[in-house]
């Protein structure tokens, strides 16, 4: 069946794109069309204006600059249906989260994640939870890693943030003790073993994790079990209900804020390649410590998704966490 031609509208944007360097067609417009990254064509304009809305070129552009075949458009769609903020948006920003967060379980052929107290049960989670490591390796993830590595092969020293101490949250141990959480919650990992994991990924950091115990022994004698207010207190299945349950705005909100961060450091570090002094003022700060080295960063592709995911579940519950302290 033979194509309709371009609209005056779609001709008109594509000659707008093509201003700021990238290339696009009317069959793309299209489809960012119907997947809602794009708003129907007379949205484009504001009312009695033969001039396409600055924030329409802008979006087109961004989406040209992220679109190339073989590529996914990663988490930067979720940001449009974010802002949108609609009940047709939210649906599908809610179904994206959803494929999200249970994809690494498929790659892992985790088809179902048993459930329950018994021995069995348990066991079964155990002999899962390494499967969705199965090659998976830490450095690959490690952002903070990947760069001091390369600047200490060209002969620099990348400084290091004044704030304090955080745990390498790419430690062997965590990423581990981080499988059997997500498999079967933080009743099959437990204070101790929490502590013990931190012991091993945060040396020389006995007085806080000393702290930590402290503040859940006294929660307990006070009848509450801070371990099941972290985000990932109940598993897959607690993660899956958060955002099946989370009102539109709600959720919309959530990954709003998660992913305006990443995107403008994304930018950053593009520009960085031209302003060499961008990373050292970067990796300099506190927010670096407190955000990108515990995987706040999210690229653009299938790992960014489910980092998004996490960080929006994580805003969806209050931003707790199993440390009592609230990060």
């Amino acid at each position: 069946m033979a194509r309709t031609k371009p609209s005056a509208a779609e001709l008109a944007l594509v000659a707008e794109v093509e201003k700021h360097g990238h290339a696009v067609t009317a069959t793309q417009l299209e489809r960012w069309r119907r997947q809602a990254w794009l708003p129907s064509t007379p949205d484009w304009f504001d009312a009695g204006s033969c001039t396409i809305r600055p924030e329409i070129v802008q979006r087109a552009v961004h989406l040209a600059a992220l679109t190339w075949p073989g590529r996914s458009t990663g988490w930067l769609g979720w940001v449009f249906w974010a802002i949108d903020d609609t009940p047709a948006t939210a649906k599908r920003l809610r179904a994206a989260l959803l494929r999200a967060l249970e994809r690494p379980f498929a790659r892992a052929g985790v088809v179902q994640v048993p459930a329950g107290d018994s021995d069995e049960a348990f066991q079964a989670r155990e002999e899962a939870a390494p499967r969705l490591l199965h090659n998976r390796r830490s450095h690959r993830r490690d952002f903070d890693g990947i760069l001091r590595s390369h600047a200490s092969a060209a002969g620099v020293e990348l400084p290091r943030s004044p704030a304090h101490s955080v745990p390498n949250m790419f430690h062997r141990a965590v990423l581990e003790s981080g499988a059997r959480m997500v498999v079967g919650g933080g009743a099959d990992v437990g204070l101790e073993g929490m502590l013990e994991v931190l012991e091993h990924a945060w040396p020389d950091q006995e007085p806080t994790i000393e702290r930590i115990r402290t503040a859940h022994r006294q929660a307990a004698l006070a009848g509450v079990d801070l371990m099941l207010q972290a985000p990932l207190a109940y598993g897959l299945p607690g993660m899956l209900r958060t955002v099946e349950a989370a009102d539109d705005r709600l959720l919309c909100a959530a990954v709003r804020t998660c992913t305006k961060a990443s995107g403008a450091l994304a930018v950053l570090l593009q520009h960085a390649v031209y302003a060499q002094e961008i990373l050292p003022s970067l990796m300099g700060d506190a927010m670096w410590d407190q955000w990108v080295r515990v995987g706040g960063f999210a690229p653009y592709g299938v790992v960014g998704e489910v980092a998004i995911a996490m960080s929006a579940i994580q805003y969806l519950t209050g931003g707790r966490g199993a440390g009592g302290d609230g990060r």
